[in-house]
């Protein structure tokens, strides 16, 4: 019924036979990817989420899935990428602007159409939606309303209690339980990195009925019309999202009050948009990684937010913690069927190794991002040089276009991310 796992071993369902089920912790993406695939292996689940079931999740955040996202989903569930792809959609085009004058412009056909597309850009909550019928649909058992407070790891498996006084122990458990991980610090775990002392505000904003806006991807340095400041726009289905940076020491909250927020809308998208608005919300530029992935039992694999915490930009935090979960389903699946301790313990340790290094490459393009969207002086002077010389030298304006996401050569040897 499932495929074989990426390095082509075939898992037997022989785990199915404990009746114990692995415990994944967070019902977001990461989580539901994680319950998912363990699914794919033939290891019985069940995700515990502090929210109710019927919760409704806020705002657009994670937009970007990328190619390799997609290539996971169908392959843990196969039709489930066809279907994220198919209530996504791609940009139309790409634009990027220097203090008001183009310096790069690329615009996109249509998808023939066939294969998966290179991305789709949809509400992280459709994408948590359509994973979520998947798991229900293979067998993911669920525990609603379940807000885990104490963790603890021996060398036969995890005992978790909620606050409600409910119990439940497994063999291993994904903890996929966000930038405040309850499971992280019950493990000992802690987050080394840095953020930046500034904020950006985002925007959600709903299209208009009738007439479709343009798709288009824009990026502007030092807005015209905001003082300077630089202003992201990404399209997703049925809106698009507008991320502003704020200026060093600036109070976030200032640009989110109401007569604030719709003046400097009006400056970034058409008019008929600036009073669409779905959620606003602010965060700073993180580029931070858990001190290990795993608790010292090996016993505990920490995934997504949990383990580490990157800014949007670059669409690096739930690709790769789409990619974390993948992995550790495949590291939980063979350390279930190992029969030497040891071997199952160091699969744990090899995921552990694998997904660090891919953050903390991650984490490196993020401060990359970072110094190009703050630069020093000398920095500052390389873009002007560049949007001047872009004109005539279209690896000028290649290079405004890419650098504020950071560099995108590959995380491992077989994922972006």
């Amino acid at each position: 019924m499932f495929p074989s796992p990426p390095n082509g071993r075939h898992m037997s369902p022989a785990s199915e036979a404990n009746g114990e089920p692995v415990c994944v912790v967070g019902a977001g993406p990461v989580g539901l990817t994680a319950a998912l695939a363990l699914r794919s292996l033939g290891v019985p689940v069940r995700v515990l989420d502090a929210q109710a079931e019927n919760r409704v999740r806020p705002g657009s955040r994670a937009l970007y899935v990328h190619h390799d996202s997609l290539r996971t989903f169908e392959r843990i569930s196969p039709g489930l990428g066809e279907t994220v792809a198919a209530h996504g959609i791609q940009w139309s085009g790409r634009r990027t602007r220097h203090r008001g004058r183009l310096v790069f412009a690329k615009d996109h056909p249509p998808s023939a159409g066939g294969d998966l597309p290179p991305y789709a850009s949809l509400r992280q909550l459709d994408t948590e939606a359509h994973l979520l019928d998947a798991c229900r649909a293979h067998g993911v058992a669920f525990g609603w309303s379940a807000e885990v407070e104490k963790v603890v790891a021996g060398a036969e498996g995890v005992e978790l209690r909620s606050t409600d006084g409910r119990r439940w122990t497994a063999p291993y458990v994904v903890a996929a339980d966000g930038a405040r991980s309850v499971v992280r610090a019950a493990i000992g775990r802690r987050m080394v990195g840095r953020r930046s002392a500034s904020h950006h505000v985002v925007v959600d904003l709903a299209d208009p009925p009738g007439e479709p806006v343009p798709a288009l991807r824009e990026f502007h340095y030092h807005h015209p019309g905001l003082d300077g400041r630089h202003v992201l726009v990404v399209p997703f289905a049925g809106g698009r999202q507008v991320d502003l940076q704020c200026r060093e020491g600036e109070d976030p909250d200032a640009l989110m009050e109401p007569a604030r927020l719709r003046g400097w809308l009006s400056e970034v998208v058409a008019t008929e948009l600036v009073d669409r608005v779905l959620w606003v919300s602010r965060y700073p530029f993180l580029q931070s990684v858990a001190d290990a992935f795993i608790d010292d039992e090996r016993r505990v694999l920490l995934a997504g937010e949990a383990a580490h915490l990157f800014a949007p930009f670059g669409a690096r935090g739930m690709n790769s913690g789409i990619a974390d979960a993948d992995a550790a389903a495949v590291a939980v699946a063979t350390a279930l069927q190992a029969t030497d301790p040891q071997r199952a313990r160091s699969t744990i340790d090899d995921y552990d190794a694998v997904r660090r290094a891919a953050a903390l490459h991650n984490r490196d393009a993020a401060g990359q991002a970072l110094a190009h969207m703050r630069p020093s002086p000398g920095g500052r002077l390389r873009q002007h040089l560049a949007a001047g010389l872009a004109g005539r030298v279209r690896r000028c304006g290649t290079w405004l276009e890419k650098a504020p996401y950071g560099p995108r050569t590959m995380a491992t040897p077989t994922s972006t991310y």
